[in-house]
């Protein structure tokens, strides 16, 4: 199964109760998607990075439906008498095939390293045609991809600097990155047409940000077709988590864009993985990537954590010390050992798939409790839940639909789901558990173009003992 997304136009009317979330994207079917996963890094500060099927399979098995590898800009192009390399395109195809192989699809992000010396003052005023050095090495990765369906879409310039330039972000982004947008999407859609095109803004000096937030915003609209604003989020206080979202909400209205969150989650300090409370412990973060992951789900925006990757090396940019944004403990470049006060707020439960219109949906950490309501078309096939129940409910969870109908699913028979309470209409064959990948899935709902109130709640609620 691939995906090819489009907007997801907002229909609201003054009579109606609850309206479908705002930023959902659609896939070919026209299923309403929730694009979640991680960045996939091709190497880090020891050198190259690699992953393996195994690797995927534990992606799928916290949740992960999409996958952002950054690409290295001194590996695609001529910047610093550079050249393009048919041994690092290989490896991209690895990852594009690995994530296939188990419903991954894949967004290449392009950054500007490996290439010495980069000057973003030098890429804005194009002296030396800079862009067009730089779009020749999206050419590379569009033409080979063009007709890869896995392939969702680019990420086309990754926190883009002022640094020195004596000029304000707002006439930055108007005169210089709006213009540089628009001229990537054209070029872009000479090759794949149908390819989606992800916008950032201008990543701020240190002590410019705004409601701590270091990403400028944008006022000033694009006017393209096929785009997706992927803002990233770093926030460490949680008082101002809704605020910037609500600022990144404003954007995407003007962009006539949906949000798809780029790159999350505060960074770990080396002292985090001992320290149990205190200024950012292991308290305080689950704390904060809890309430960061309410803000989403209550939007209804996907979100790409980084990064998929073990703690080989740490960064030393920040007051607290030595850093990591890589959510495994071990030294291993992919890594095993989760942080699991970070991991077990990603891997939450979520409606990755739904044939139909998700109204809302939200996960309550204290209780357990997905909560999802829809309206359903059975039209458009079929749809998945990730549960994640190994992790969130190794003590059984149960499933209820409108309270008339509820199956559930007990570890222990390993047997997959029970049924309860069914009505005539409702056929619970159409309701599989897949143990393997942690997901529910449905191929028909009990009632078609009806709404619908779903949630998957811990235990068996004692229905054996009722029986």
């Amino acid at each position: 199964m691939h995906f090819k997304i489009w907007l997801w136009v907002l229909l609201l009317s003054s009579s109606s109760i609850t309206s479908q979330i705002k930023h959902g994207l659609r896939d070919e079917l026209g299923r309403h998607l929730i694009a979640r996963g991680f960045v996939v890094n091709t190497n880090d500060h020891k050198g190259e990075v690699f992953f393996n099927s195994n690797d995927y399979q534990r992606m799928v098995r916290m949740g992960a439906n999409t996958q952002v590898v950054r690409l290295e800009l001194g590996k695609l192009s001529t910047f610093d008498d550079g050249n393009l390399d048919p041994i690092y395109l290989k490896k991209l195809d690895s990852l594009v095939m690995l994530g296939r192989n188990v419903g991954i699809q894949t967004i290449f992000k392009l950054t500007v390293y490996g290439v010495k010396g980069f000057s973003w003052e030098a890429f804005w005023k194009n002296r030396k045609n800079e862009q067009k050095t730089y779009i020749d090495a999206w050419k590379a990765i569009w033409k080979r991809y063009a007709h890869n369906k896995w392939v969702l879409g680019y990420d086309v310039v990754n926190e883009p600097r002022k640094l020195t330039m004596d000029i304000s972000y707002d006439a930055l982004t108007k005169n210089y990155l709006i213009p540089l947008y628009q001229k990537i999407i054209d070029e872009c859609q000479k090759i794949g047409p149908d390819k989606k095109i992800l916008l950032q803004s201008i990543f701020m000096n240190k002590g410019e940000a705004i409601d701590n937030n270091q990403y400028a915003e944008i006022a000033t609209p694009i006017n393209r077709d096929n785009i997706i604003f992927a803002p990233h989020i770093y926030q460490n206080k949680i008082d101002y988590i809704k605020p910037v979202m609500d600022r990144f909400d404003t954007e995407s209205e003007l962009l006539k864009a949906p949000i798809l969150i780029g790159e999350w989650g505060f960074p770990t300090f080396a002292t985090t993985d001992t320290l149990t409370s205190g200024r950012l412990g292991q308290l305080e973060y689950r704390e904060l990537y809890i309430k960061t992951a309410e803000v989403f789900d209550r939007m209804g925006v996907g979100s790409i954590k980084a990064w998929f990757l073990g703690n080989r090396s740490m960064q030393n940019f920040l007051p607290g010390g030595p850093s990591t944004w890589a959510i495994f403990s071990d030294q291993t470049d992919a890594g095993t050992v989760e942080r699991k006060y970070i991991t077990d707020v990603i891997a939450r439960p979520f409606p990755q798939v739904i044939a139909g219109d998700i109204h809302s949906f939200f996960f309550d950490f204290a209780t357990r409790t997905l909560d999802l309501e829809l309206q359903s078309d059975n039209n458009k096939g079929a749809s998945r839940i990730f549960v994640g129940a190994d992790r969130h409910y190794p003590d059984g969870f149960s499933i209820l639909i409108n309270d008339d109908f509820v199956l559930y699913h007990d570890p222990l028979k390993k047997m997959g789901l029970e049924v309860f309470k069914s009505p005539m209409n409702a056929n619970p064959d159409d309701f599989i558990w897949d143990d393997y990948n942690q997901q529910l899935i449905v191929l028909k709902w009990p009632a078609n173009n009806s709404k619908l109130h779903i949630k998957i709640t811990p235990g068996l609620r004692n229905f054996e003992a009722t029986e």
